[in-house]
C-alpha cells in the first residue's frame, strides 16, 4: 500500500505490490517472488526479465538463450524502456524549469518594505497551486509531463520569493548556502546508496514513513498555534527546538532520496516503460525541494539567533 501524499508517496514501480517490490508476497500456486515484485513481469516462473507475450512491457528474445548458457538474466531490450539517460534528462528538465522561474521571481518580485507584502502573497499563491498540482499528479496512475513541469514552474516562483526574503532580509547568502547543502546531501546519499551503506527495504520504508508523518503532524500543529495564537506557535520552528527539527527534516530528506534512488534502480531493473522516468523526476524534484527548504529554514533560524 502506498501513500497518496506527493511528499510521502515514493512512486515505486510496483504500484500494486508494495513499494519497490519489497512488500510483494507470493501467491499460492503463483509465480516466483521475483516475478511478484515486478509489475512489468507477469506470468514468468523464472527470471523477471524473460517474459512471454503476457507482459506488454518486456519482450527479450535473448533472455532464454542467456539462461541456457548459464549467463545471468539480462535486462529487457531497451526499446521503449526507461534508461538512466531518460531519468537524468527529465529530472534536469524539471529542475531547469524550477530554477528559471525561481530566478525570474527573485528578479521581478522585490521584497523591499514597499513590495514585500505583494511578493509574499504571490509566492504563497504559487505554493498553493504547486501543492494542488502535485496532489493531482500523485493521484494519477500515469505521469503527465505537462503537469509535472507546470508544478515545477509554480514551485519555482514560491522558492524564488522565499529565498529572496531570507537572503535579503535575514541572512545574506542563505540561498546559495541552502543550494550547496542540498547538493552535498544529494551527493552523499548517492555515494552511500551505491556503496551499499544504505539499504532500502520494508523496515527502512516503514520507519521513514512513520517518522515523516509524525514530523509533518507536529509542523501542522505548530502552524495552527502560530496562526491562531500568534508568535512562533509551539516553538518548533525557532530557537533550539527549531534547529533540532531542522536537522531532523534534513535527515528525512536524505532518507527520501535513498527511496528515490531505489525507485529508479527498480525501474531500470524491471524494464519500466520510458514514461515512468517522469515519475522518477517528479519524486526527485519533490525531495530536493524539501531539502532546500529545510536548509533555508535552518540557516534563517541560526542567523536570527545571532
Amino acid at each position: 500500500m502506498r501513500s497518496r501524499n506527493p511528499v510521502f508517496s515514493r512512486r515505486g514501480f510496483s504500484r500494486d505490490n508494495g513499494y519497490a517490490g519489497f512488500n510483494a508476497a507470493p501467491q499460492a500456486g503463483g509465480p516466483a517472488v521475483a516475478t511478484q515484485g515486478n509489475p512489468y513481469a507477469q506470468g514468468t516462473q523464472g527470471t523477471p526479465y524473460a517474459q512471454p507475450a503476457g507482459n506488454p512491457y518486456a519482450q527479450n528474445p535473448y533472455a532464454q538463450q542467456d539462461q541456457q548458457y548459464g549467463a545471468p538474466p539480462q535486462a529487457p531490450a531497451t526499446a521503449g524502456r526507461m534508461t538512466m539517460d531518460d531519468v537524468v534528462m527529465r529530472t534536469a528538465s524539471t529542475l531547469g524549469v524550477l530554477v528559471v522561474t525561481a530566478a525570474l521571481a527573485w528578479a521581478l518580485l522585490p521584497v523591499d518594505d514597499a513590495n514585500i507584502g505583494r511578493s509574499i502573497g504571490i509566492g504563497i499563491g504559487a505554493a498553493l497551486v504547486g501543492m494542488v498540482l502535485a496532489l493531482v499528479q500523485s493521484f494519477k496512475r500515469k505521469a503527465s509531463p505537462a503537469l509535472i513541469l507546470t508544478y515545477a514552474a509554480f514551485e519555482g516562483v514560491f522558492l524564488g520569493v522565499i529565498s529572496s526574503v531570507v537572503d535579503n532580509r535575514i541572512a545574506d547568502g542563505a540561498a546559495m548556502q541552502a543550494v550547496i547543502g542540498t547538493m552535498a546531501v544529494f551527493a552523499g546519499v548517492l555515494i552511500a546508496y551505491k556503496a551499499g551503506w544504505i539499504r532500502v527495504n520494508r523496515r527502512f520504508y516503514g520507519f521513514v514513513m512513520a517518522a515523516a508523518l509524525g514530523f509533518v503532524f507536529l509542523m501542522m500543529v505548530n502552524l495552527l498555534f502560530a496562526v491562531f495564537g500568534g508568535g512562533d506557535g509551539l516553538g518548533f520552528r525557532s530557537g533550539t527546538l527549531g534547529v533540532v527539527f531542522g536537522i531532523v527534516g534534513i535527515i528525512l530528506g536524505a532518507c527520501f532520496l535513498a527511496m528515490d534512488f531505489k525507485q529508479v534502480e527498480d525501474g531500470l531493473a524491471y524494464g519500466a516503460p520510458r514514461e515512468e522516468a517522469w515519475l522518477a523526476a517528479f519524486g526527485l524534484t519533490l525531495t530536493l525541494v524539501w531539502l532546500y527548504l529545510e536548509f533555508l529554514r535552518l540557516i534563517a533560524i541560526l542567523n536570527s539567533n545571532d
